[in-house]
């Protein structure tokens, strides 16, 4: 009952506003708030700060900072099989499966479609017609650094203005084709076993997304979908190497196209998984 009404008060809240507001907070440079804010928080989350690579809280200038913390170097190591397809976050599993034609399952009864998920031309999102996906969730407690699954090069990214609805389950479970209406920025690769795609949807509190190459993309609810310009991003990447990092938590989608690959057996809903740890397999190239 209260996760439902948390749903509903959703549609009254002014969550940019809102979203705003944290923004300004988790920015805060005054060390006795800025220190309170990390302690109570990683108390309240039971976060993990063993591998954390700084000293906590005492080396980050703001929550923020602390919030899209670097670990250290050997917290996560990358699957060594060259042809696993790597975790590319902490997180839970929301789903995992195949793209039914060009549907893709949300919740119970609510689906939604790639092109609508995409923005794009249509040429793009057939690319992953009878596809697969991952959705992994990301806590407030978890690493929130984004990485990449597979070794391939970016070809495009693009900033889609959308809303800022929560992502937990039961806002997933009750609003229709939430990961289409939120805001996200999509990252399209070129692998040896294909395309692929990553989708870093934003969220209630998410003041912003950010690349090695792009910088700080703040929200904004409507507007023509943005080109981010690749000119500082790298010419390739590797499994493991950093790709963006969301200024509090939210969702990434992994979308890989018809017989690229397969999901490891157990990456049900609710399982967790780590980054760098194999969740699939891609077929020889």
């Amino acid at each position: 009952m209260l996760a439902r009404l948390f749903v509903y008060l959703q549609y009254l809240l002014p969550r940019f506003w809102l979203t705003g507001l944290i923004y300004r907070i988790a920015r805060i440079r005054n060390v006795s708030v800025k220190d309170f804010l990390i302690t109570k928080f990683v108390r309240l989350y039971d976060v993990d700060i063993d591998d954390v690579k700084l000293n906590v809280p005492g080396d980050f200038e703001t929550f923020n900072a602390f919030f899209i913390r670097e670990l250290e170097s050997k917290a996560r190591p990358i699957d060594s099989d060259a042809h696993s397809i790597v975790s590319p976050v902490d997180g839970t599993i929301s789903s995992a499966g195949p793209i039914r034609d060009n549907s893709i399952f949300q919740a119970k009864g609510l689906d939604y479609s790639l092109e609508d998920l995409l923005a794009t031309d249509l040429q793009d999102a057939r690319r992953y017609v009878d596809g697969s996906y991952a959705t992994i969730y990301l806590a407030p407690y978890d690493y929130h650094r984004i990485h990449a699954p597979l070794d391939g090069r970016i070809v495009a990214a693009r900033y889609i203005p959308g809303d800022l609805f929560s992502v937990n389950t039961a806002t997933v479970a009750h609003v229709p084709g939430l990961f289409r209406r939120n805001e996200r920025l999509v990252v399209h690769l070129e692998s040896a076993h294909g395309p692929y795609a990553m989708v870093f949807v934003g969220a209630l509190n998410v003041g912003s997304i950010s690349t090695p190459w792009s910088g700080e993309i703040r929200p904004r609810k409507t507007g023509v979908v943005e080109m981010i310009s690749l000119e500082k991003g790298p010419d390739a990447v590797h499994r493991g190497d950093l790709l963006g990092w969301f200024n509090m938590g939210s969702t990434v989608i992994l979308l890989l196209p018809a017989g690229a690959g397969s999901w490891k057996t157990g990456l049900d809903p609710k399982s967790t998984v780590r980054m760098g740890e194999s969740i699939g397999a891609v077929q020889s190239a």
